[in-house]
């Protein structure tokens, strides 16, 4: 008996160390963001080996903008015009994400934000798996 409320208590602590706090996640959102698939559904799933374009988020105080921007081979950056407005909302234990545009606007949840990984979940369902972008050359010095 004593053998299963240990699997039980081992069982609950496993899946609890799994859980951010949703400040935790909001830490960890700022930065540039290179994204790896976009889940539609279980079975329909889309890799991104390549992008042209990585996004970068900005958050203060709970307000900030995301952008894309395209890395330039010397570590500089080009940024594009388009800008989205985001507030960042902790709402029912869940780190929510409120973009608007001139054109549109829209809702994420974070499922899931470290150090090196972020995956955002829209209102269609549809999941946006990221890894933290590290430029090819980071370490990128020109030579006289």
């Amino acid at each position: 008996m004593n053998k299963y409320i240990g699997v039980l208590i081992l069982a609950f602590l496993i899946t609890g160390c799994n859980n951010q706090y949703p400040a935790e996640q909001l830490d960890h959102l700022n930065g540039y963001w290179e994204i790896e698939h976009v889940e539609f559904s279980k079975d329909s799933i889309r890799e991104f080996k390549i992008n042209e374009n990585v996004d970068f988020i900005e958050i203060k105080d709970g307000t900030g903008f995301r952008k894309k921007v395209r890395p330039e081979f010397d570590g500089t950056y080009t940024v594009t015009n388009d800008e989205e407005k985001v507030v960042a909302k902790i709402e029912e234990g869940k780190l929510n994400l409120y973009y608007t545009t001139p054109f549109d606007s829209w809702k994420e949840t974070v499922i899931k934000a470290e150090e090196d990984k972020l995956s955002l979940k829209n209102d269609r369902g549809i999941i946006y798996h990221y890894k933290r972008f590290t430029p090819l050359l980071s370490d990128y010095e020109e030579k006289k």
